[in-house]
């Protein structure tokens, strides 16, 4: 049976709403959607998502980040934030997991996560870093468990040249740095996730994921693939047809970022 497994950045879950990011929901009706930078309070989010089930957790600072997990399937357990019992509140609105159970009866944990964006050479590029090393660590626990693990979001790096359109004019640019660059290294070559978007697209350039709203950035497809499904590798052979679901022209954007939606045999 087919489990259909779909990421997005909202941007802003009101204004995407007000852009047509319903219509679209209604339209693909995936199973599970992973929802960043969703940036309003959990009541909100649940009033404009009527009939899923939610996990999610808002930022502590008003009208940031924000992610959440909506699905029609069954969860088992859920869990909120990188925290520990010493840095609690660390990172809030940024990733979350729900153990879901699919039509087959299979067991599937999924993820939402948003990591920062940062500025290079800035304190914010400190708290990228930092928030790196937890979902870095996080991700090796996934691994070691043996369990099948989808981790679906906004990533905020462009992995590889081929996955922003001028890398070259972006090299010291927060987001295409090899330092952050590194660590998608680890995530794939030594962890072990594999990139679905990468692998079932071929070898690129693109497909991208994110483009400014300035300029003509959407009309000149000038943009970076910074949206992910990362799976473990039992999970990843049963994956197919992941598509970036890029709107037809710049006014039909919900979003500065398309949804990466892909299909499971599970």
């Amino acid at each position: 049976m087919t489990t259909t497994i779909a990421t997005v950045n909202l941007n802003g879950i009101r204004a995407a709403s007000r852009r047509g990011f319903q219509p679209w929901l209604e339209e693909r009706n995936p199973d599970v959607l992973l929802l960043q930078e969703v940036r309003a309070p959990e009541e909100i989010v649940t009033e404009l998502m009527p009939g899923w089930t939610l996990i999610q957790q808002a930022c502590r600072i008003k009208g940031r980040a924000g992610v959440a997990i909506a699905t029609k399937l069954p969860v088992s357990d859920q869990r909120i934030g990188l925290g520990t019992d010493e840095e609690p509140d660390v990172d809030t609105g940024r990733w979350v997991e729900a153990d879901i159970v699919t039509p087959a009866g299979n067991a599937v944990t999924v993820i939402s996560v948003y990591i920062h964006s940062g500025t290079a050479g800035t304190p914010k590029m400190d708290m990228k870093y930092a928030h790196l090393e937890r979902v870095t660590q996080r991700m090796r626990d996934l691994a070691a468990s043996g369990h099948d693990v989808v981790i679906g979001g906004d990533v905020n790096i462009a992995h590889k040249n081929e996955d922003i359109k001028n890398w070259k004019g972006n090299l010291k640019t927060a987001g295409f740095l090899p330092e952050e660059r590194a660590y998608l290294d680890v995530w794939f070559d030594e962890i072990g996730f594999v990139d679905l978007g990468r692998k079932i697209a071929g070898p690129g350039p693109g497909p991208y994921t994110w483009w400014s709203w300035r300029g003509k950035a959407f009309d000149n497809d000038a943009g970076w693939r910074i949206d992910y499904q990362m799976a473990t590798p039992g999970l990843a052979e049963k994956a197919s047809n992941a598509v970036i679901d890029r709107a037809p022209t710049y006014d039909a954007r919900f979003s500065d970022h398309a949804a990466l939606l892909v299909d499971y045999d599970i």
